[in-house]
């Protein structure tokens, strides 16, 4: 039985990897669903290829997108048409944030590569009065619960792989070409962190190994 299981976990991991998705696109329409229809000034952080700062500039008068890779912060620029409102700065956020106020900050997949509660007080820092916050996150899997997602999460994701791609095989999306790390903070860890910066967060376990966070500035 032990055996028939890990082949059959072997033959997902080869589906899988025949037919790649982007988990953290899947939630930019979410991300945008959370922020005003207009807004000023928004600051991507970890903004990888571009995609979410390029559909915040749909909304936004100006986007700064921070990137410490300066590999992946040039691949973004090539890939942004010229006149989209969007600056695309490579710095490390926590030793060189941002200036001045953010009507809206997003963090995607990034924040657990920073230290976690330095890096909150950094963005409410940087948002302006009313200003959104959202996150989405990686978190360890501790307990039944985070388990039980992990197990529904796995057909679910195979079979979106299938239909992003058309049933065929493709290549691994450029957004996901970047290098990350497993994330070593608990959902619970990350909830209870989250709230006593944040006073008022919310915070959501999500499909695909993900969690949210959303905070409105007072």
């Amino acid at each position: 039985m032990k055996t028939l299981l890990s082949r059959a976990l072997r033959a997902l991991e080869r589906f899988n990897a025949a037919h790649p998705w982007d988990h953290n696109a899947h939630y930019h329409r979410w991300i945008l669903r959370q922020l005003p229809r207009r807004f000023d000034r928004a600051a991507d952080i970890g903004c990888g290829s571009g995609d979410l700062a390029r559909l915040l500039a749909g909304r936004a008068a100006a986007v700064e997108a921070v990137d410490a890779d300066p590999e992946i912060v040039a691949g973004a620029r090539r890939l942004t048409p010229a006149g989209l409102p969007v600056t695309f700065t490579v710095a490390d956020v926590m030793a060189d944030p941002p200036s001045g106020s953010h009507d809206v900050i997003t963090c995607v997949a990034t924040i657990h590569h920073l230290p976690f509660a330095r890096a909150l007080a950094v963005f409410r820092d940087l948002l302006a009065p009313g200003g959104t916050l959202v996150v989405v996150g990686l978190s360890r899997a501790h307990g039944p619960v985070d388990h039980l997602l992990g197990i529904v999460a796995m057909p679910v994701n195979a079979l979106m792989g299938w239909l992003k791609n058309g049933g065929r095989r493709a290549p691994r999306p450029v957004s996901m070409t970047a290098r990350t790390r497993p994330a070593d903070m608990t959902f619970d860890d990350i909830a209870r962190e989250a709230r006593s910066i944040l006073p008022g967060a919310r915070l959501e376990r999500r499909l695909f190994w993900r969690y949210s966070l959303v905070w409105q500035r007072p």
